[in-house]
Order: C-alpha cells, then structure tokens, then sequence
C-alpha cells in the first residue's frame, strides 16, 4: 500500500495533475510525499475520504497553494490548524463524518468558499467569523449538537442552502431572513418552538423543512404557499382542537422577548412606543447610513437593534414590527394542505401590524 501510494504521489508531481485521489488508503497521518520540496503546485482537487486522518499539516497552504476542493469526509479529524485560512483559492470543503469538537476562527478567512460541510461531527458552537464567508452557498452543519446558529451567519450573502437537522436547535435567528438568495432551509429534528415572523417573506426561499420539531405548533402564513416539511410537528400538544384560544396561545410559545403585545381585532389604537419605533426605521430604512445621525435620543440597545432588524413585517401589508403583533391563526387541518401533511397538528399564523390588517388578512388571498 505504501509503494502504491509512493507512486500515485510521485507521478501526480511528475504530470502536474490537477485532481487526487487518495480515498480508502488507510492513512493515518498526511502523506508526507505531498509536503516535500515544493509540493504539489498545481494540484486543485484533493480527495482523502474514508481513511484515518486526525488532522492536518500546518504548512498545507504552503505546499498546496491552488487548491479550489479539499474533501475529507470520513476520517477521524479532530482539530483542523489556523493555518487552514491560507487556502485562498479554496471554494469546496468537506469535513462530514469526523470528530471535530471545535472549529477555529480562522475558517471566515476562506473568502472563496462556496461550499462547507461539516456533517456529523460533535461541534456545540460555530464561530462568528463564517460570517464572513461572503461567497458562501451551501452549509451543512447537521448532526451536531449545537444550541445556537452565529448571530453573523446573515452576513453571508451568497447562502442559498442551509441544513441544521438533527441538532439541539430551539430558536431560528430572525436575521437569516434577510439571506435574499436562501433558497431551501432544513432544520428538522432539533427542539424550535417558534419560527421567525418574516421565514418565508422572500420569494427566493422555496423549501422548509421542520420536522419532528415536536414542541413547534405554529408556521409564519407567508409559508403557505411553499414546499415545507412539518411532520412530526405540534404532537405535544394536548389541547383539544374546538379550544381556538389555547391553540392560538400555544402556536406563539417562544415568542420573541421583543414583544411587549399581542394584540386583537377589539385593539383599534396601537401603543406608543410601536409608533415610535415605526417613525425611527422609515427614517433608517430610507437613509441607512445615517442610522448614528438620527435625534439625540436614548433608546435600549435592543430597539437600536431592531431598528435594523424588525420583529416581522406585517403579513397582509407589509408595516415594519417591532414590540406588538397581531396573530390570526390558520389550523393546517382546516387549509387545502391538509391532506399533505397529516402527521401534523401545526397551524399557519399571519402576523399583522394593526387590529385592521387582522380583521381583512385572508391566508388564500
């Protein structure tokens, strides 16, 4: 086995190969063939799944400056060195199946990366700096055990598939609505009580997939007309269906601390301090550079972020939220999806801007 890896090495040197396979080699540690003088110049696609490997050379870069696809999928990594930034060209990595506890900053310098993959590994946090992963497209960090998604991941302009199945999820951050390109969302199988007011707003986003999100009861209405996954959900619930009050209050389990009212069709005057926050962002939301030059005020840091990102927009006419909603709910049972998904006891919830909106939204309008 060894020759016959000498040899794979030597003549990728000797004929400049751009591609390399070593899959099913049973490595255990970096072939030091690929180190050696000046590496491999030219390579640009590295496979190294189903072997041994725990971890990776620091001068990497160095001797593998062009590579674009690096796959190590199946190994029993552990650690993956700073020095894996310096891949400047690199737009693909795959790091499914190993044993990864930690993933170092570093990797929000791979500028060029388009596709991150890091499956089935034992990861608890990600690090703010993937948001810095501009050209980003796919992520796939399912089967992990992370509790919270990087508040930064909005940044990532360019993402248009993410998967967080089957980890310890309980909220959806409401900033990756404002992912334009997000075209399929998958997070089934984690603990979400509550979605984000605005999922589904974008036309871009097509695919939802939440289930077996027992505890989760209630979708945002603008997901009524997309493809969306939701069996398994609401089957916690032990409230009988003739009971639209409980229903309803259960459906807005995990609402966001930021709203200080939820209001109904008998509500005709809306709280002050709503009208406040709806005057500041349409000042904002026209002149965004000048957010640090609005009045003299004293605002929480909590509103200031609102001001930036709103609770919701209101699902009949568009109204900006920030500290009340007006929620009118949908039972998916009683909807035309209601033979699709019957494993399910899950509602569509339109969330309005005013008793009005309320009153005249139509979930089929």
């Amino acid at each position: 086995m060894a020759t016959e890896l000498h040899e794979t090495i030597f003549m990728a040197k000797q004929e400049r190969h751009k591609n390399l396979f070593l899959n099913y080699k049973n490595l255990n540690i970096f072939p030091v063939e690929l180190l050696k003088d000046e590496g491999l110049q030219f390579l640009e696609r590295l496979y190294m799944k189903r072997n041994s490997l725990t971890t990776l050379p620091d001068n990497l870069a160095q001797k593998l400056p062009n590579l674009i696809e690096l796959y190590l999928h199946s190994n029993n990594i552990v650690i993956i060195p700073e020095a894996i930034g310096n891949l400047a060209r690199l737009q693909s990595l795959d790091l499914s199946n190993n044993a990864l506890q930690f993933l170092c900053p570093e990797i929000g310098r791979l500028r060029s990366l388009r596709h991150l993959r890091l499956s089935n590994n034992q990861l608890k946090c990600l690090p703010p700096e993937i948001g810095d992963l501009q050209e980003l497209e796919t992520l796939d960090v399912s089967m992990n055990q992370l509790m919270s998604l990087p508040d930064r991941l909005h940044r990532c302009l360019s993402l248009q598939n993410l998967t967080a199945d089957h980890n310890l999820l309980n909220h959806v951050p409401r900033q990756l609505c404002w992912l334009h390109r997000l075209n399929q969302l998958s997070m089934a199988a984690n603990r979400l009580t509550f979605l984000p007011l605005d999922l589904g707003r974008s036309r871009e986003l097509q695919f939802v997939f939440v289930d077996n999100n027992v505890d989760l009861k209630g979708l945002p209405s603008y997901l009524y007309n997309k493809v969306i996954g939701c069996s398994g959900c609401g089957v916690s619930s032990q409230v009988s269906e003739g009971d639209m009050g409980e229903v309803l209050s259960e459906a807005l389990v995990g609402l966001p601390a930021e709203v200080k009212v939820v209001g109904s069709e008998a509500d005709n005057v809306v709280p002050l301090e709503e009208l406040a926050m709806r005057t500041l962002h349409r000042i904002y939301h026209h002149r965004p550079t000048d957010l640090n030059l609005l009045p003299p005020i004293t605002l929480p840091k909590s509103l200031l972020d609102l001001l930036q990102f709103p609770l919701g927009h209101c699902h009949r006419c568009s109204q900006a939220m920030f500290t009340i909603i007006y929620p009118k709910l949908f039972p998916l049972r009683d909807t035309a999806l209601a033979g699709v998904h019957r494993r399910t006891t899950v509602s569509f919830v339109a969330y309005c801007c005013s008793s009005h909106c309320l009153r005249t939204f139509d979930l089929q309008g």
